[in-house]
């Protein structure tokens, strides 16, 4: 009997399991699961991968994640092995309201990471490995299972170059090469050599191996458990449908199940299956319980007196609260300088880490710190935040616990000119279901809503500017989300002015000269875009004849529209001051006046309306 019998009868089960529970479904990616069935059996059941199966959250079980989430076939059928689902489980895969997804998700509860979206697995197996590494310093490992195609995303080799960056010996990236992608030829085929050759390039160390050779495989983990100092890779060639003769290496079966007429003929190509294997994970030889509470090293106090830009208090509030959210690690990505997070690195570096210009990637370590309990903040400059919208739209399918904060928003920016202008952001973060955006119009707003985003679940973004602004608030006002701010109010309104962020104080200029002119205006700061102050709102369309919203933001998603959409069942005029020409270089003021929302634009609306 060949000492991989055992493995090769998993294996044949979970393609088993892959083929009846697509075929059942009428659709999923059957071709891709059959491909990687080998490497992931090995994994799981050849002893390697440590798991306390009853304690899912136990600090050091090994992590596993699917990059290629289409092979999510697979992915159920490992943990049917493994003895958390059953066969009859499998056939709800796809179907309303089972847990088993087309692509995993967290609503299966051994789901690391929401995935699918291609080129994003290996990033948050990066945050995985460096909270095991450096922030919990527990002995787990990250597998990332990636498929061939994805390997042409370039968050992919973002993720590749941080990782031998930061040394990350405690991850292993397979890769199932097995040449065929959606269309057709993946770019390199079956080229191993080209993937070995940019890999090695990086730092990594490789490892190339038969995909379907259980002799290659086991040699290939046990082999990486060794190295140290180095993140590893194991490069595998396997055929796409491995197993069934009409699915082996055959182009145009990718994401179709295999007909009920013909499954038959493809069970009867695995040969005999034995149901009654249930193998048990080998579980971590040790068990540790993290410490909750980090001793402050300083007590930081803040001075909020002064006149000061919003982005400038945002390191230090975050070194202030640290004591108290000692989860907290501070992502920046090589803008620290500017959007401030230098000044927690300052007290706390073993906390904070550099992610250099690739903003794809930092998201995506985010998420795998906010999957290991850590509250991940990621800041950088608002417009180029917009490039990882991508990984940012994932992250609320893994019920992500993470805090974006984007400087240097809108035209306010001044002489860099648009191109470091965030002008769609509160659009983008707007549009994420449960996502609460926040804006600060002065430091100790700041602070309270920093301190208000780490003490609340979920994701939240939080948007601050570079001009310096006048204190407005007491150091004791408290800023509840969903709330907002009265500033200025009369029993004479006629017109209610609605701003945030920077454009308050323009409101408040305007408020100055007008009332000079007995003209009386409301003024609001909606510190909380979403969700927003219902209440207020309906009380100002209520006692005013009109509203204006004004915002250092294009017209799409931003405050107008959310003003406008939260009182659509009112009959109130409502004009909405955005940015919208293209911005040029110029000061703050300059361009304030030139997109139309500064004080003498406000002024200006404002007497049309009377």
């Amino acid at each position: 009997m060949n000492k991989y019998d055992h493995l090769q009868k998993i294996s044949q089960l979970i393609r088993y399991y892959s083929l009846i529970s697509t075929t059942e479904a009428g659709s999923g990616h059957v071709t891709s699961s059959l491909s990687a069935a080998d490497l992931m059996s090995v994994l799981m059941f050849g002893g390697f991968f440590k798991f306390d199966i009853d304690h899912p959250d136990n600090p050091v079980n090994d992590r596993l994640i699917f990059s290629k989430g289409h092979a999510s076939p697979l992915f159920y059928a490992l943990w049917t092995v493994a003895g958390v689902l059953t066969e009859q489980d499998l056939l709800t895969l796809r179907k309303f309201g089972s847990p088993l997804e087309g692509h995993p998700t967290s609503h299966f509860k051994y789901t690391e990471a929401a995935t699918g979206s291609l080129g994003q697995g290996l990033s948050v197996g990066v945050g995985y490995a460096l909270n095991a590494k450096y922030v919990d310093k527990v002995p787990y490992s990250t597998y990332v299972l990636l498929g061939d195609s994805e390997m042409a995303e370039g968050s992919v080799w973002e993720a590749v170059q941080i990782a031998s960056y930061y040394k990350l010996d405690n991850l292993v990236a397979v890769i199932d090469v097995n040449r065929l992608g959606q269309r057709g030829e993946t770019i390199y085929g079956h080229d191993m050599k080209a993937y070995e050759k940019r890999l090695s390039s990086f730092g990594w160390h490789t490892s190339i191996i038969d995909g379907h050779s259980y002799e290659h495989i086991n040699k290939a983990y046990r082999d990486v458990a060794t190295v140290k100092g180095k993140p590893k890779v194991i490069i595998a060639k396997t055929i796409k449908g491995k197993g069934i003769s009409f699915l082996e290496d055959k182009d145009g079966w990718h994401g179709i199940a295999v007909p009920k007429e013909q499954l038959q003929s493809a069970l009867k190509d695995l040969g005999e299956i034995d149901k009654s294997i249930t193998k048990h994970l080998v579980k971590p030889k040790v068990s540790i319980t993290l410490s909750k509470k980090l001793k402050p090293k300083k007590t930081i106090k803040l001075d909020l007196s002064k006149p000061m830009a919003t982005r400038k208090i945002y390191g230090k509030t975050l070194a202030s609260i640290f004591p108290k959210y000692s989860n907290i690690v501070v992502l920046d990505a090589e803008v620290s300088n500017s959007t401030y997070s230098q000044d927690f690195q300052e007290i706390y570096p073993e906390r904070f880490f550099e992610m250099f210009i690739a903003e794809q990637n930092m998201v995506g370590v985010a998420l795998g710190f906010a999957r290991r309990g850590k509250i991940p903040f990621v800041s950088s400059f608002a417009a180029f935040l917009t490039r990882a919208f991508d990984q940012i739209r994932m992250a609320q399918y893994s019920d992500a616990n993470i805090k974006f904060v984007g400087s240097h928003a809108g035209v306010s920016v001044g002489e860099d000119g648009p191109s470091q202008m965030g002008l769609e952001d509160i659009a983008l973060f707007r549009s994420i279901l449960d996502c609460k955006v926040l804006y600060p119009s002065d430091i100790v707003a700041t602070v309270k809503l920093v301190e208000q985003a780490a003490a609340n679940y979920g994701m939240f973004y939080l948007r601050t500017t570079r001009p310096t602004a006048a204190v407005l608030y007491p150091q004791s006002e408290m800023f509840p989300i969903g709330g907002s701010k009265t500033l200025k109010t009369s029993k004479n309104d006629q017109v209610t002015l609605i701003a945030a962020g920077i454009t308050v104080h323009e409101a408040l200029k305007a408020y100055d000269e007008l009332v000079q002119e007995d003209i009386h205006v409301r003024v609001i700061d909606l510190y909380s875009i979403k969700p927003l102050d219902q209440e207020v709102l309906e009380k100002a369309a209520s006692e005013t004849k009109a509203l204006i919203t004004i915002e250092d933001h294009y017209p799409a998603g931003g405050i107008g529209e959310a003003v406008t959409s939260a009182l659509s069942r009112t009959n109130i005029p409502i004009y909405l001051l955005t940015v919208t020409k293209l911005p040029r270089s110029g000061t703050a003021e300059e361009l304030l006046d030139f997109e139309g929302i500064s004080s003498q634009g406000i002024i200006k609306k404002v007497k049309e309306i009377i």
